[in-house]
């Protein structure tokens, strides 16, 4: 950029720049520490194994999961995501999934309904929708529920605005009629408290990228207590290797082949860096320049803001007359980062009504600056004003 620094609004997809803990971690894991965890009994393989107990020791905590040996390391939340549909669902199946998911569940629901294995009911989160309320969300969900209906998973939060869903009403509707729930938590875990127990979930899919801070490559999924599934990938587990099947003690049944240690010994730096800093504090500060953000733009006319009303740290827009992608590029120009076009989210954009056209997705993180985000916002008003 000529020497210009970026300013980067897009935390949805990855937080960036990592904090120098989870760099300086994921280097000593390399340089002291990087031997095959669970692969040996030397001392490198020991105390890579040492630092991967702790770190899901530090998630499933952070999740308020009392089993840390239910939390299998995945390479994302899309894996993890697979991993439970693919592994629980069978042949019958009904499954309930929210209006505003991502891809990564709706993807692989379609696919298993085009095979006639399952089928599906897409509910509404009632995003756009005045009196809005658990209770009501829930009434909606009781007339959809079949004799059938086996799962009901969804996003914890959207990732094209801040519209987020109540989980403890959904995990107590679904415990009562014996439905496993199923979070997606990609876009609110290191920005939201997450409880499975409280919140009744069943089973818990997070990316370590994202809200954690952690280095690419890390995600996991977290089973409760009692919920079995059917491997996706087989291989090496370093654990009653003699045997043909994967081990069904977990979590060694769903970790096959060499887990990715230095990511993982960075999600656990970068999962340090939130409780030091404290999700409700980076919640606060994200949903104040999300407001500041919204109420700068509000003032020019050829902005339109898609669901304005909720608070958190994703905001979707459009310019009048310019197609997302022309006012990204024009933006990533002027030197800032953010996602433009559709999301990954067929039906998040429809439940929205930006199915045609897309939005431009500004989204802040825990080192968003108020300074930056004025900028941000002037920029936006001279590509109105067609500077």
């Amino acid at each position: 950029m000529g020497g210009k620094a970026l300013i980067y609004l897009d935390h949805a997809a990855t937080s960036f720049p990592k904090p120098r803990e989870v760099l300086s971690e994921v280097t000593r894991c390399m340089r002291f520490y990087g031997g095959n965890p669970g692969r040996g009994a030397h001392a490198l393989s020991l105390a890579a194994a040492e630092k991967v107990y702790a770190c899901r020791k530090a998630a499933a905590e952070l999740v308020g999961s009392p089993h840390p040996e239910r939390l299998v390391f995945t390479l994302n939340a899309t894996a993890a995501i697979n991993t439970v549909i693919k592994g629980i669902l069978r042949t019958g199946d009904h499954v309930l999934l929210s209006d505003m998911e991502h891809n990564a569940v709706y993807r692989p629901i379609a696919k298993l309904a085009r095979e006639g294995r399952i089928t599906y009911t897409v509910f509404p989160t009632m995003l756009l929708e005045e009196g809005r309320s658990p209770a009501r969300i829930t009434a909606r969900l009781a007339r959809l529920v079949r004799p059938n209906t086996r799962m009901l998973i969804c996003a914890h939060a959207s990732n094209i605005c801040s519209a987020s869903l109540p989980l403890e009403a959904l995990g107590e509707f679904c415990r009562k009629r014996g439905i496993l729930f199923v979070v997606d938590a990609a876009q609110s875990l290191g920005h939201l408290p997450v409880d499975m127990e409280g919140m009744k979930i069943d089973a818990l899919c997070a990316p370590g990228h994202k809200g954690l801070l952690g280095p690419q490559g890390s995600g996991f999924l977290v089973l409760g207590e009692g919920i079995e599934a059917d491997t996706l990938t087989e291989g090496g587990s370093g654990y009653h290797s003699l045997e043909s099947e994967m081990p069904e003690e977990m979590p060694e049944r769903f970790e096959a082949g060499t887990l990715p240690t230095p990511a993982i010994a960075g999600l656990l730096a970068g999962i340090g860096e939130v409780k030091r800093m404290g999700i409700a504090a980076i919640h606060a500060h994200e949903c104040r320049l999300i407001a500041h953000l919204a109420e700068r733009l509000a003032y020019l006319p050829q902005v339109t803001l898609y669901a304005r009303q909720y608070q958190g740290s994703v905001l979707s827009f459009g310019i009048e007359g310019r197609s997302a992608e022309e006012v990204g590029l024009a933006l990533n120009r002027m030197g800032f980062c953010v996602r433009a076009g559709f999301h990954c989210s067929a039906l998040g954009h429809r439940t929205l009504g930006t199915d045609a056209q897309g939005t431009v997705r500004a989204s802040v993180g825990y080192c968003t600056t108020e300074s930056q985000i004025d900028s941000f916002a002037d920029a936006v008003e001279r590509l109105c004003r067609h500077e």
